[in-house]
């Protein structure tokens, strides 16, 4: 595997690491500033808002650019927003801090899986993508478990300054490593094709599917360190371990995940928003034993980074051959589901009902995305049928429609 892949992986740790962070130090960072838990949540928000504004912005941007520069650009946007968090002195500054830091978020991954695929032969490809996400994998084994603990140790801004400098380190690294060579689109029509892509219903379906599916995580999952301090009673320093647990669960599911995938996109879709929704159901019932969220916990991110390969790939293959973009918008599409979720899930608690509620909040997040997966199977019947009826080629057994023979 190139190092030049390995150099675009340590970019998505960074990443990864600031965007989970905050929801294992939400409490410190809180406390710190003055500000209640809900309230808080608003930094989780504040990022996945800067991701959904700056992935198709700076996706736009440079199309044209070459891809290495547009990497080191994107990295240093992301180190400097990191830094200034650090420094943050009020709620309102990190809230701007944490905006700029999610703005070269998407970007950077719609790029980055480009640029790793050209890196290798075509039948490494998919290799060569993972191993770039795969940095965003273990951002939720070891980098939101050690950032919290950093946090609760020496202080939530030393884990913003920390972030800074695995940026940092990336930067340079993909500055030294990546192919110089390797240039950006620049068709003009290219860019009307891409934004085209985003018309299509089934492309617009399978958005809305991640905005709701995914809001059901982020509902629970951004108010998980004060459920399992007050709620499940487990003391604060045991929180680092329960992340690296969920860290571990989406791992494992990544990886079942794609595999389930290559056999059905829509099945897999459907079956982890199912097991998500009922994993938030026993949360809210289950949540007063420590041991039985910890298991939900785990299925939680099993059952929501499971769905990943499978969004991926129908978006794709939904795309109609601009999928530059509306790989983009996933990450837009999931961001919003950050924001959403956090959003509602610290609304309930402000109202006074208690910790429970963000999980079934969730739920209901989940319930409406399945609705979504629904109308986007019925679609695809539907022109399944046509296709058939009209003598079409051959149709892809996932995405059904005409593929060239």
């Amino acid at each position: 595997m190139p190092i030049a892949i390995l150099a675009l992986a340590l970019g998505a740790f960074g990443i990864g690491t600031t965007e989970f962070v905050m929801m294992g130090m939400l409490p410190n960072v809180a406390g710190d500033l003055g500000v209640d838990v809900p309230t808080a949540g608003q930094y989780i928000s504040g990022y996945a808002l800067g991701v959904v504004v700056g992935a198709p912005l700076l996706t736009a941007l440079t199309v044209r650019l070459a891809r290495r520069w547009t990497l080191v650009g994107l990295l240093v946007l992301f180190t400097v927003g990191n830094l200034l968090s650090a420094l943050a002195p009020t709620h309102e500054t990190l809230l701007a801090t944490r905006f700029l830091s999610g703005l070269p978020h998407g970007a950077f991954f719609g790029v980055a899986v480009l640029v790793a695929a050209a890196l290798v032969d075509p039948q490494r490809r998919g290799r060569a993508m993972a191993t770039v996400m795969l940095g965003l994998t273990l951002a939720n084994v070891v980098g939101v478990p050690v950032g919290t603990f950093v946090a609760q140790s020496v202080g939530w801004r030393w884990t913003f300054a920390v972030v800074a400098f695995i940026g940092l380190a990336a930067t340079l690294a993909v500055a030294a490593l990546a192919p110089r060579d390797d240039a950006g689109s620049s068709a003009t029509g290219s860019l009307r094709a891409e934004l085209a892509s985003f018309a299509r219903p089934q492309v617009l379906l399978t958005l809305a599917v991640v905005v709701f599916g995914m809001g059901g995580l982020f509902a629970a999952y951004s108010y998980v360190a004060p459920m399992l301090t007050d709620v499940s009673g487990l003391r604060e320093s045991a929180v680092p371990w329960v992340l690296v647990v969920v860290g571990v669960g989406m791992t494992v599911g990544s990886v079942v995940g794609g595999r389930l995938a290559d056999r059905s996109t829509l099945g897999t879709l459907a079956g982890g928003i199912v097991l998500v929704i009922a994993v938030l159901a026993g949360l809210a019932a289950l949540l007063h034993s420590a041991p039985a969220a910890i298991a939900l916990l785990f299925l939680l991110g099993f059952a929501s980074l499971g769905m990943g390969p499978a969004i991926q790939m129908r978006i794709i293959e939904q795309a109609g051959g601009a999928p530059t973009m509306v790989s983009a918008g996933v990450q837009s599409a999931f961001n919003m589901a950050n924001t959403i979720g956090a959003w509602l899930g610290g609304l309930v608690i402000a109202a006074g009902a208690g910790l429970r509620a963000p999980n079934l909040v969730g739920a209901g997040l989940a319930v409406v995305g399945l609705a979504f997966l629904a109308c986007s199977a019925l679609l695809e019947v539907r022109q399944r049928r046509a296709a058939g009826a009209a003598g079409a080629g051959p149709v892809d057994e996932d995405a059904r429609v005409p593929v060239p023979a």
